[in-house]
């Protein structure tokens, strides 16, 4: 299970981070040492293992400044299953909405869904072959028993040429070979056939009068579903297309999903990540009264246990949550973190300030990073045969005119980049391919960047720009 983290020191961690992220810093050797913690413990003495809690972390930063890319980076890099969440969005137990365990519910179902994908490729081959079986058998039916006193193969003279069939068993065990070859070739790719799809008939189950939990209404909806008798669906199709429709029903025949339960289980709770975002949305603000700030150190209340550690009920087992490293983030702009409340400021011991985010990084975020956003424009144009290129200045154009909107009206980070990449590049994109047809080129220049984002300077009233 740590394999992966084992090739992947701190330092190596924050340098794939930097491959996406730009600046920073502080956050990111933050976030890389408890990643390799999680190492350190698994590889520690059984008898203090159980012992080394993991050192959550609160990042402080605006909207824009990467805290969520971040930690969704950080899951990737360590192939672990992650979950965001909105703090904003839980209520307190006794009100109407989410309950703070559904995040940890959410993360199990995130690993039982990346151990299953794992299993399906480790029995990948053996599923083609089942796959490839079933197509060969709807082409060409197999001859099962040879029948040794039936019907035999004659030859003009008597004569028997060497090496072909003597009878129809032997004759049907050649063609079928033949057209394996043809199947595994793709020449039969567009051939139509009848296949047999199975189908859940579990109902959708909806209750009346008093209410029921999440985790009670999957069981009872799981076990009505395995209770009801699967029905296969005749379906025409073609090679090709049954082939994708057959693959991950012979690849889930093929693994064992009570083995897929517990290994998932052992992922969440000793790899699993949830990002706890809008955290100063529940910050109760020292100088307010009563009103609504009783549910918010309500959900505080709530989410202690879960953070503390505490064992979860899902529906695909208990799950403790004593090793799940948690990463909240607030802007805290109005509240501060020490108004939450001072068990749930003890279990983030690590607080990250991030910096808000200057022109010159504008700019570096545009260039650098692997999925830019000029990088993915430029791939979208390609996808039409059409050239995106953009020079050096028009991008440092750019930077300063979102950092400028930002300053004036309000500061949402690097996403303001996206809302003036769009109105710089919305006449293209709708131009292609009517217009603008393939083998074209298109050079942005900072004199075109200046006449089509002029108005949004100008502009001081960008409500329709905001994201």
């Amino acid at each position: 299970m740590t394999e992966h983290l084992d090739r992947l020191t701190p330092r190596q961690i924050v340098a794939e981070l930097d491959q996406y992220i730009i600046g920073q810093h502080e956050a990111k050797r933050n976030v890389a040492i408890a990643l390799r913690n999680r190492w350190r413990r698994m590889n520690s003495p059984e008898d203090i293992q159980r012992e080394i809690i993991p050192n959550n972390i609160l990042m402080i930063g605006a909207t824009g400044v990467g805290k969520t890319e971040i930690a969704r980076r950080l899951a990737k890099i360590a192939d672990a299953p992650f979950v965001k969440v909105e703090a904003s969005k839980f209520t307190e137990v006794g009100y109407v909405g989410r309950d703070v365990e559904s995040m940890v519910r959410d993360l199990v179902e995130q690993a039982v869904g990346m151990v299953k994908a794992q299993k399906k490729e480790e029995v990948k081959v053996r599923a083609e072959q089942a796959v490839e079986d079933i197509i060969l058998d709807t082409l060409i039916p197999p001859m099962h028993t040879p029948n040794p006193g039936g019907k035999s193969i004659g030859y003009q003279n008597g004569n028997n040429p060497e090496g072909m069939p003597t009878n129809d068993h032997e004759l049907n065990q050649r063609t079928r070979e033949r057209f394996r070859e043809k199947i595994r070739n793709g020449e039969l790719d567009d051939r139509k056939i009848d296949i047999e799809v199975q189908q859940n008939q579990a109902p959708n189950i909806g209750m009346i009068g008093g209410g029921m939990d999440d985790v009670s209404m999957m069981n009872i909806q799981e076990m009505i579903g395995n209770m009801m008798p699967r029905r296969g669906k005749k379906r025409k199709v073609t090679v090709q297309e049954a082939r994708q429709l057959l693959l991950d029903e012979e690849a889930s025949k093929l693994i064992d999903m009570d083995e897929v339960k517990s290994e998932a289980i052992r992922k969440a709770e000793n790899l699993g990540i949830i990002f706890i975002d809008e955290i100063d949305k529940v910050a109760t603000s020292r100088s307010s009264g009563g009103g609504p700030d009783v549910s918010r150190e309500g959900v505080q209340r709530d989410l202690l246990p879960i953070v503390e550690g505490s064992t979860v009920n899902t529906k695909h087992g208990i799950i403790q949550t004593d090793h799940i490293l948690f990463i909240a983030a607030g802007a805290f702009h109005v509240s501060k973190p020490s108004d939450l409340i001072p068990e749930l400021q003890g279990r983030f011991p690590i607080r990250v300030e991030l910096q808000s985010l200057t022109q010159d990084d504008f700019y570096q975020i545009l260039k650098a990073p692997k999925n830019a956003l000029t990088k993915q424009y430029e791939a979208m144009m390609r996808a039409e045969g059409v050239e995106l290129q953009f020079q050096d200045q028009s991008l440092l154009e750019i930077a300063r005119i979102a950092f400028e909107v930002n300053s004036e009206v309000e500061n949402i980070g690097a996403r303001r980049l996206q809302t003036v990449m769009s109105t710089l590049l919305n006449e293209f994109m709708f131009d292609i391919p009517d217009l603008i047809g393939p083998n074209s080129y298109v050079v942005v220049t900072p004199e075109m960047v200046q006449e089509k984002l002029a108005h949004l300077v100008k502009n001081r009233d960008l409500s329709q720009y905001i994201l």
